[in-house]
Parts: structure tokens; sequence; C-alpha cells
């Protein structure tokens, strides 16, 4: 009886086994949704102008250092890819005597998600949304009672971009071009000739301001190429980023041009001891 059992069982692990095999072949691999990360650092012009310090116009350069992270999303990650933003700006610019300077310091951070649409002949179209905080000051070497303005704002922006796969001869190269544009928020601002001072004591009433395209309006630009030469590219490209703020009859506007070049690359994640699958679909968020 125990010989019969014995036989019973072999004869149906081997009848399973192809129902087990086909089972195994027909769970989907999860697909590898590698990070693309750009460190960029950027130089050029910048024309400042502040009526709470001055109303004279300022010019000068700029320069930045910029971080950029894509990755596919999890969700759907053919359709959606998530981006976060960082960076630093400093601005030094000189009135028209060249007798008086001023510095600008400003940090960004951003994240956002948009849906893309891939077309023929290597063309990616992305447009999504995100939100964002900037936060800095200005400061004037020739004010004594008040030197600085403060820049602080939150916004929701319009954002997307447009990709372009394609080779110089034997090189693989990416174009992209990006806009960013916020569409509303709040922003940081003082009365006319109100003192910081006075804000320390207490007088702390209609500082913050809805933001909107009457009172606040910026739109930065991004076109940049990736040079594919291996793992790591080479990011060649041009940024412009225009600032205009209009309220408590002060007036800001901040214009800074400046090339780009800096690094990319995509990195994958993979726990210890594991290998990447061969049936994995590997998705990028740009490329």
């Amino acid at each position: 009886m125990r010989y019969a059992m014995s036989r019973l069982s072999l004869l149906i692990a081997v009848l399973m086994m192809p129902l087990l095999m086909a089972a195994r072949d027909s769970v989907e691999v999860k697909p590898l949704r590698p990070v693309m990360s750009a460190y960029m650092i950027e130089g050029g012009g910048a024309r400042l102008v502040n009526t709470y310090l001055t109303p004279l116009k300022y010019s000068g350069w700029s320069a930045a250092f910029n971080y950029e992270r894509m990755q596919a999303m999890k969700f759907s990650p053919d359709r959606w890819v998530m981006q976060l933003r960082a960076g630093v700006t400093l601005n030094r610019a000189e009135n028209p005597a060249r007798n008086a300077r001023m510095w600008r310091l400003t940090g960004e951070f951003s994240w956002g998600m948009m849906h893309r649409w891939r077309l023929p002949y290597g063309i990616t179209l992305a447009a999504g949304g995100s939100t964002g905080l900037d936060i800095g000051c200005i400061y004037s070497t020739r004010n004594g009672n008040n030197p600085v303005a403060v820049e602080a704002a939150w916004t929701v922006n319009l954002t997307g971009y447009a990709a372009w796969n394609l080779r110089l001869g034997h090189l693989p190269v990416t174009l992209r071009y990006q806009p960013v544009l916020p569409v509303a928020g709040v922003f940081f601002s003082p009365e006319y000739g109100e003192l910081f001072y006075e804000i320390s004591l207490g007088d702390d009433d209609g500082l913050a301001h809805a933001a909107w395209w009457g009172n606040y309006f910026r739109m930065e630009n991004l076109v940049t190429a990736d040079l594919h030469f291996g793992a790591t590219s080479l990011r060649v490209g041009f940024r412009s980023n225009v600032i205009s703020t209009k309220v408590n009859n002060i007036t800001t506007r901040v214009i800074n041009s400046a090339a780009v070049i800096g690094l990319s690359g995509e990195w994958l994640s993979l726990r210890p001891g594991k290998g990447v699958d061969p049936k994995a679909r590997i998705i990028s968020a740009l490329y």
C-alpha cells in the first residue's frame, strides 16, 4: 500500500510540474526603474531690481549649482514619472555707477509628477505639475538702515518636457527642453519702507500675499543635451530664469541667464546578492 501511494505521489508531481512551471513563467516580473540623476553647475549674467532696497537697476553675474532626480513611478511606470529638483543660486551685481554692490543668495526645492507620451522617432512629450519652495535674500552694501530684502515663496507650477533621442555619428544624444511656470501660491513681502526691526517687534500683518500672474510671475526655461559616452553622460545646456513681483508698491525683477555643464546618468538599486532579472524591463525616466 505504501509503495502504491509513493508511486501515486510521484505521478501527481510529474503531472503537476508543467503547470507549476507555466505558473512561474506567467508571474509578471516587476520592471526596473533606474534613477536618473544630474549634477549641474551654471554660470552667466544677472540683472536685479528691488525697489525695497533701491530704485536702481543692478547688473552682474550669476552662479548656481543644481541637482535633478527623475524616476518612473511605481504605479504606472510607462506613463508617469516624478522629478525632484534642488539648487542654490548666487548673484553679484553692481549699480550703473559701479560704486555699490548687491548680493542675492537663494535656495530652491521642488517635486512634481508628469504624464508622458512616447512618440515615434525617439520623441517623448510630458506634461504635469509640481510644487516648489524658494527662499533667499538680497543684500545691498550701500544701505545702512535697511540693507536686506527677503525672498520667500511657495508655488504650484505647470511643467513638462520634450525629449528627443538621436545619434550624432556613433554618439547617442538626448535633447530636452523643459519649462516651469508657477500659476498660484503664496509669497512674502513687507510694506514699502517697513523695517525688519518693526516686523520683529510684532508688526507682522500683511506679510503673506496670494501669488497669481498679476503680482507674481516666474518663468524658467531649461535646454540640455546629454552626450552618452558611457554609463555617465556629459550634460551641456542653457537655463534662463525670470522673476517679476509687484506688491505693496515694491517691485522686484530678477533675470538670470546661464550656461549649464554637468554630469548625468542612470543608477539601479539592487538587493545584495541579487542580480538583474534578464526578463525584467528597464523603464527609463527620460532617455
